[in-house]
């Protein structure tokens, strides 16, 4: 667990960037279509948030949603200063072997405001070889490792749940989140995603609202942001 508070470092932003513009809190509620008392107890990070409230307050800042999530620097007072840089942000791999599906899914991340880099695999033993480094992407760093997953259940060559399984069976990429993707609304194929350590799935196709659905709350910093280093490390039980 991290010892940052998310929800106090995005409220911390949004009213820097708000003072950057020389708006009231009434003005930002307004653009936003937001409630003005709810925009107050964001600003105190006291407010939980939906992936479209953060949305709506990142156009209403007229910033990405990522410049919202900076590297917090701390110290006394809380203070975050600049949008982040490309570095800290999370790096998505999409596993999708169909084109019109890998399409939709990058249009609701452009719909969110994401910036961060989204890596597109075809299938699954491209996949394997991406993040362990190996054939075509043998040149790549291991210390590379994407920091979330989506990933597609139907997939050629080596299936989604084969995927599924060599991650979380090895203790290099175990605590990676992996989103499942899937079009089928059989609860049996997530519950057996789950047993094997998936940590949410998202309904083919994907769109703003879906991935909405998925996000419900602002506790997934692996969306936006790496966690400090220091403050990362899992015990696995």
């Amino acid at each position: 667990m991290t010892s940052i508070d998310v929800k106090k470092v995005f409220g911390a932003s949004v009213r820097g960037f708000r003072k950057l513009l020389g708006i009231s809190q009434e003005e930002l509620a307004e653009r936003a279509a937001l409630h003005r008392t709810y925009v107050s107890d964001i600003e105190r990070g006291t407010r939980n948030l939906s992936l479209e409230s953060i949305e709506r307050l990142a156009g209403a800042l007229e910033v990405s949603v990522s410049a919202l999530f900076p590297q917090p620097l701390l110290h006394d007072g809380m203070t975050y200063t600049g949008n982040g840089r490309d570095k800290d942000l999370v790096e998505i791999l999409l596993v999708e072997d169909n084109a019109d599906d890998a399409e939709l899914t990058l249009n609701a991340f452009k719909k969110a405001r994401f910036t961060n880099h989204v890596q597109v695999v075809k299938d699954g033993e491209e996949a394997l070889d991406y993040i362990f480094c190996k054939g075509r992407h043998s040149q790549r760093s291991k210390m590379e490792i994407p920091q979330v997953i989506l990933l597609d259940l139907n997939l050629p060559k080596v299936s989604g749940l084969d995927v599924l399984r060599r991650l979380k069976e090895d203790k290099r990429t175990w605590q990676i989140p992996v989103v499942i993707l899937t079009s089928s609304q059989d609860g049996s194929d997530f519950a057996e995603c789950r047993r094997l350590g998936a940590d949410n799935y998202i309904l083919k196709p994907v769109d703003f609202q879906r991935l909405c659905k998925a996000t419900p709350q602002l506790n997934l910093d692996w969306a936006l942001v790496k966690p400090l280093k220091q403050n990362t490390q899992k015990v696995r039980t």
